[in-house]
C-alpha cells in the first residue's frame, strides 16, 4: 500500500491488531501528494518578480489548504512581490483554483481528497483513453492562487485557518455522531484536547493527534464466531435505525464481536463497545465526478455478516458496479488507494478515515490508474 496513486489493497481487512491498525493509520497520515501553486499573473503588481512563476510542495493528504499559506507565503509570495506589497497582502482574501479546468478549490476539504477528487474528474474528461497495461506517473494537481476577492458565495466561509478548524471540528462531530449516535465522545473532550487534535494536525505530529483521537475512533478489535451477545441480550445485529432515532445508547440491538479472551474465567467474552464492528454507521461519503456527493447510514455488519465495500456499492450504484456476470464500470478510489470489493467497511472506518473520521470514497469511471 503506497500513497497517492499506490496499488490496489488486497484482501478484506488486512489486519486487525493493535499493530497493524497503527501501521495503516500512519501510512494514510504520512500519505503526501504532489501540487504545483502559481499566482494568477493578472493580480501581480507592478514590480513583481515574474521571473518565479510556481512553487511545488509534497501536501499532507491529511492537511487543508489554509495551513499550507505561512509556507506559501514564506516561498513564494514573499519573493514574488516586493516588502511593500507583500505587507498589504490579507492571506484571508486568498483562494485557489485548478488550473486547467477552473474548478473552485473547496479548503474546507481535506487535500487528499481534493487530489482524489480531480483525478477522477479529470478522469471523465479525459479524451485520451489509457493504454492497456500502461503505468500512469503521479502528476501534480495544478493550483492558481488569487490574491483578492474570494467568492464567499461558493466558498461559504471566509478561507482562514480559524474558519477551517471550526469546519474541521463541525466534521469530527458529525463522525462522531453517526458512529455513536450521540457527539459526547468530542464534546467531552477537554478545551486542551481539542485544541491538541488541531495542532497536532497543522504540526503534522501523528503520535499527538492519534493520543487524542483514540478517544473518539473505534478500535478494530476482529469479528469472532464465538461473540457473545451483548449485555442487553440481543444475539442478532440490526440495521441503524433512522436518523431520530441515533441517539439510542450505542450497544442496543447489534451484535458486537468482543476483545481477545479474557483471563477471567468467571465467564465469557465480553462485547468491546469501543470497537468498529459495533458502531452504528461508518461515516462515509461517496464523491461522483463532476456529479453529487452521497451519503447514507452504513451498517457496519449485514445479516451478521461484516458490510463490504462490494455490498455498499452495488446498493448505492448499481449501474456502475453490477452484481455477476457483469463487470464493474468503475473503481473506488480510498486516500489515493484503489480499494479491492471485499474491503471491510467497519475496517475502513477506524484505519482509512481522515483526521476528521471520514471514509471519502471517490468514484472513477473505467479502469483505475495503474
Amino acid at each position: 500500500m503506497s500513497f497517492p496513486n499506490g496499488p490496489a489493497m488486497r484482501g478484506g481487512a488486512p489486519s486487525q491488531t493493535p499493530a497493524a491498525t497503527s501501521l495503516f493509520r500512519r501510512l494514510v497520515w504520512e500519505g503526501t501528494v504532489p501540487l504545483e501553486i502559481k499566482i494568477d499573473s493578472k493580480e501581480l503588481p507592478a514590480g513583481s518578480d515574474r521571473g518565479l512563476e510556481c512553487y511545488y510542495i509534497q501536501a499532507p493528504r491529511i492537511s487543508y489548504l489554509p495551513l499550507l499559506l505561512p509556507d506559501i507565503k514564506k516561498h513564494l509570495t514573499d519573493l514574488v512581490l516586493d516588502e511593500t506589497n507583500a505587507g498589504l497582502l490579507k492571506e484571508d482574501d486568498w483562494w485557489f483554483e485548478e488550473t486547467e479546468r477552473g474548478g473552485l478549490m473547496r479548503w474546507h476539504w481535506p487535500i487528499g481528497l481534493l487530489y482524489d477528487y480531480n483525478t477522477i474528474s479529470q478522469g471523465l474528461h479525459s479524451t485520451v483513453p489509457p493504454l492497456a497495461g500502461s503505468s500512469t506517473p503521479t502528476q501534480p494537481l495544478r493550483l492558481t492562487l488569487h490574491l483578492v476577492s474570494p467568492p464567499l458565495d461558493k466558498l461559504l466561509l471566509t478561507p482562514s485557518a480559524e474558519s477551517c478548524k471550526l469546519s474541521y471540528m463541525g466534521q469530527l462531530k458529525e463522525a462522531d455522531f453517526l458512529r455513536w449516535g450521540s457527539t459526547k465522545r468530542v464534546t467531552g473532550l477537554r478545551k486542551q484536547d481539542h485544541d491538541g487534535l488541531w495542532e497536532s494536525l497543522k504540526n503534522h505530529n501523528f503520535d499527538d493527534f492519534w493520543r487524542i483521537a483514540s478517544k473518539i475512533f473505534p478500535t478494530t478489535t476482529p469479528l469472532s464466531p464465538n461473540a457473545s451477545p451483548n449485555p442487553n441480550g440481543a444475539s442478532t445485529f440490526a440495521s441503524p435505525p433512522p436518523p431520530t432515532a441515533l441517539s439510542l445508547p450505542p450497544n442496543s440491538s447489534t451484535l458486537s464481536p468482543s476483545r481477545p479472551p479474557s483471563t477471567d474465567p468467571s465467564g465469557p467474552p465480553v462485547a468491546d463497545r469501543d470497537g468498529a464492528y459495533t458502531v452504528r454507521s461508518v461515516p462515509v461519503r461517496i464523491y461522483l465526478p463532476d456529479g453529487p456527493v452521497l451519503q447514507d447510514l452504513v451498517p457496519p455488519l449485514v445479516e451478521e455478516r461484516a458490510h463490504t465495500l462490494r455490498q455498499y456499492l452495488r446498493t448505492h450504484l448499481p449501474l456502475l458496479f453490477p452484481p455477476p456476470p457483469s463487470q464493474p464500470q468503475a473503481y473506488a478510489l480510498v486516500q489515493g488507494v484503489v480499494c479491492p470489493g471485499d474491503a471491510e467497511m467497519a475496517w475502513m472506518g477506524a484505519c482509512m478515515a481522515g483526521a476528521d473520521g471520514w471514509v471519502n470514497v471517490c468514484i472513477g469511471l473505467g479502469r483505475p490508474p495503474r
